[in-house]
């Protein structure tokens, strides 16, 4: 049966005496998947592999269901086999000489299981990972995606009361990246387990998660639902790392609630939503996503006029470059033509609620 995880204050240092992993705590739900995002070196796989026990924590507690599994204070660290936990890694990792279901099987050995029960549970997974037809196939013969399949049907097998996903995607092809990433989220809530998934792919965290965990140098920035990282994001890397791309520089003259008024370089007043703790008079940066500045704007808050620089066609969309008073932004517009013409004019919006004002770094 699926169990919670429970992390507190986790904390790794290797030899170079900074740290890996930075007092990170949070909690994995019974049944939830909770996806850690982050650039390379953030920390992210060593949280994940202190999880399984292949790494060695310096401080902080683990705690899988009701069994606490790691508290170096205590001098306490259960090994890996006795967690009962599932790994999917980057590579297959799948025995080449064996079949399928021979693959998926292997975990089953030696746990005094009769054939017919191993049988049901290796038939129940390949089921779930839509394999059953490639059952008795050489694994060789597969495609990558199908080896990824059959590496997950085999750490879901034995029902472990925690699933650890680390990049699985990312050998694959494009192609076949998008299906089984479409694909993962229901396996797993199909299985239903508590998972922990590592990546660094915004859109996989965003399909995949019921809740994203952003980390950056170690440290975890936010954890809070796809919808509010992404429309919420907790600092400028949040913000950033999850696509925004547009840092317009300014000063808070105002602010009442969340929302303020900031005076751009250049004289511009834009209406933002504004981070805890900014008072008026702060300088700030606020963040905005090209896909968020609307072309074509009505008369609405945020409204400016501005010069198309460039265009550069994308196939269902076109990125513009758009100046706007002393600096130039990115906006996105959908659609296979090309409305815009560099040195044209064009009026746009870009909702209060999509600007961001941070503390200027």
């Amino acid at each position: 049966m699926s169990a919670n995880l429970e992390i507190a204050n986790l904390r790794k240092v290797f030899n170079t005496g900074k740290p890996a992993v930075d007092d990170v705590s949070f909690t994995v739900e019974a049944g939830e998947i909770v996806v850690l995002l982050g650039p390379s070196g953030c920390g992210k796989t060593t949280t994940l592999r202190c999880v399984a026990g292949l790494e060695h924590p310096t401080g902080g507690t683990i705690r899988i269901g009701d069994a606490l599994v790691s508290a170096p204070e205590r001098g306490l660290l259960v090994p890996p086999r006795a967690r009962n936990v599932g790994m999917v890694f980057q590579s297959y990792a799948v025995w080449p000489h064996m079949t399928v279901r021979q693959n998926v099987a292997y975990p089953l050995k030696g746990r005094g299981l009769s054939g017919a029960e191993m049988t049901r549970k290796v038939d129940g997974a390949l089921d779930l990972v839509d394999l059953a037809q490639y059952a008795d196939r050489p694994v060789v013969q597969l495609s990558g995606g199908q080896m990824q399949r059959v590496a997950l049907a085999r750490s879901m097998v034995y029902a472990p009361r925690l699933l650890l996903l680390d990049e699985p995607l990312s050998n694959l092809d494009a192609q076949l990246r998008l299906r089984l990433r479409d694909d993962l989220r229901r396996i797993i809530k199909a299985a239903g387990l508590t998972a922990l998934y590592v990546t660094h792919d915004q859109l996989e965290a965003v399909v995949l998660g019921d809740r994203i965990g952003v980390m950056q140098n170690g440290k975890l920035l936010q954890m809070a639902s796809p919808e509010e990282v992404y429309n919420r994001p907790a600092d400028l890397f949040v913000a950033s790392f999850t696509g925004a791309s547009n840092f317009l520089p300014g000063r808070l003259r105002d602010r009442q609630g969340e929302f303020g008024s900031v005076e751009l370089d250049g004289g511009l007043v834009m209406q933002a939503w504004c981070a805890q703790g900014l008072a008026p008079g702060a300088a700030v940066t606020v963040a905005i996503r090209p896909e968020n500045i609307r072309l074509e704007a009505v008369a609405a808050e945020n409204r400016f006029d501005t010069e198309v620089v460039s265009q550069r066609f994308q196939g269902v969309q076109t990125a513009y470059a758009l100046r706007l008073g002393a600096t130039t932004v990115e906006a996105l517009a959908t659609g296979t033509t090309m409305p815009h013409p560099a040195g044209s004019r064009v009026a746009i919006n870009i909702p209060p609620q999509t600007c961001w004002a941070y503390p200027a770094q």
